[in-house]
C-alpha cells in the first residue's frame, strides 16, 4: 500500500501575537515560530499506520521555501520513507489551486505511485479545506472530505466522515483515491530520538518549478485564481465586567443586566 502524504508548513499563532502586514493582505511572519499543520500531523500518522499494516511506503511532500524541510523531517523520523519539497520564489502568493497544481505536478514529474493520497482536512493559516479536493480532481480520482476512520478492503477503502450536527457519513471510494483527514482519527507519535537518526539518512528531494514542468507565470498571484482583497482582526470587545460590592449587591447587579438583555 503506497500512500503520498501532503503537508504544510505553518506559522504557529497559538502564542504569539498577531500582527497584519502593512500591504493587509497577510500577517507578519518574521518573527513566529513554524510548525507542522495541525490537521497534517494526523494525515501523516494516518499514512505511516497503513504503511505498518499493509506495508508498502509512504512520500511525503510539501510545497515550501528551505525552512518547511524541518516539517518534512518531522515526517520521515516518524516513519515515512522519503520526502519532497517544491519551491520557487514565485509561488510566493499562490492560492489553494495553484499549491494543488504544483502538488499533481510533482506527483506525475516524479511518476510516484500510489494507492492513498492523504491530506489534513484543512491548514492552521488559511482554513480554506480546499486543496486536498482540488488534488483529486487534477489527478482524475475520487476523494472523501472529513475523514475520521478508513477501513481498506481488496482495491477499496471505506471511509467515515464527519459531517455537521454530529452527524456521520459512510461511503466506499475506490483505490486509488484521496482522503483528508480530520484531527482526533489517530493519536500522533512522538518523535524519538532514534526517528530523528533514520530521518537524516532518508532522501529529501528538492525541486524547482522547472523539475515539474511549471513556469512562473503559472503560479503566485498571477496564476491564482483567488485574491486576498484585506486581512483584518476582529474588533476587540469587553468580554468581562468586574461588579462591585458585597455578595448581595453583585447579585442584584447580575440579576439587573440579565433581565436587561432579556435573558432571564
Amino acid at each position: 500500500m503506497d500512500v503520498i502524504v501532503c503537508v504544510k508548513h505553518v506559522p504557529d499563532t497559538t502564542e504569539a501575537e498577531v500582527r497584519i502586514r502593512p500591504d493587509k493582505k497577510d500577517i507578519e511572519k518574521e518573527d513566529l515560530p513554524f510548525v507542522i499543520n495541525e490537521w497534517d500531523e494526523y494525515a501523516a500518522e494516518e499514512a505511516i499506520l497503513i504503511k505498518e499494516r499493509f506495508g508498502g511506503t509512504v512520500v511525503a511532500i510539501t510545497v515550501g521555501p528551505p525552512e518547511a524541510e524541518a516539517t518534512l523531517r518531522r515526517v520521515l523520523a516518524k516513519g515515512a520513507d522519503m520526502a519532497i519539497r517544491v519551491w520557487d520564489d514565485a509561488l510566493e502568493g499562490s492560492d489553494g489551486y495553484v499549491i494543488a497544481k504544483v502538488l499533481a505536478k510533482t506527483i506525475e514529474a516524479r511518476g510516484l505511485k500510489y494507492d492513498l493520497i492523504l491530506t489534513g482536512a484543512q491548514a492552521a493559516d488559511d482554513g480554506f479545506a480546499a486543496v486536498g479536493p482540488m488534488l483529486a480532481e487534477l489527478l482524475g480520482i475520487p476523494h472523501a472530505t472529513l475523514v475520521k476512520k478508513e477501513e481498506i478492503m481488496d482495491g477499496r477503502v471505506r471511509v467515515h466522515r464527519e459531517l455537521e450536527g454530529g452527524l456521520e457519513e459512510v461511503v466506499e471510494l475506490e483505490l486509488p483515491a484521496l482522503l483528508t483527514i480530520q484531527t482526533g482519527i489517530n493519536e500522533p507519535r512522538y518523535v524519538s530520538i532514534m526517528g530523528i537518526r533514520r530521518a537524516r539518512k532518508k532522501p529529501l528531494e528538492v525541486l524547482s518549478l522547472a523539475d515539474i514542468g511549471m513556469s512562473p507565470d503559472e503560479v503566485g498571484p498571477a496564476g491564482s485564481w483567488l485574491e486576498v482583497e484585506e486581512l483584518f482582526l476582529p474588533p476587540a470587545e469587553r468580554v468581562a465586567e468586574i461588579l462591585p460590592g458585597s455578595p448581595a449587591e453583585e447579585a442584584a447587579k447580575l440579576l439587573e443586566i440579565l433581565r436587561s438583555r432579556g435573558l432571564i
